[in-house]
């Protein structure tokens, strides 16, 4: 694999059909000791999922939903 001027590689078809990938599935990879792995991210806790749970209770904000909410719209 050629790695292109933005830092892209294609991952080969047999290598996305062994892990189960198709176009738009979302990868992650993983470095330890020099050795990059891609792993799947699907599943019940995905990326997104992992960014969600990582900022929960860290708000320090003293209003309430419907007071956030009030913010948001025109008077």
């Amino acid at each position: 694999m050629r790695i292109t001027s933005k830092g892209q590689i294609t991952i080969p078809q047999q290598v996305r059909s062994e892990l189960g990938l198709e176009s738009g599935d979302d990868v992650e990879i993983v470095v330890r000791d020099g050795v990059a792995t891609i792993l799947p991210t699907n599943g019940p806790i995905g990326r997104g999922r992992r960014i969600v749970e990582s900022l929960l209770g860290r708000g320090d904000v003293a209003l309430s939903t419907d007071e956030i909410m009030a913010l948001t719209r025109e008077p």
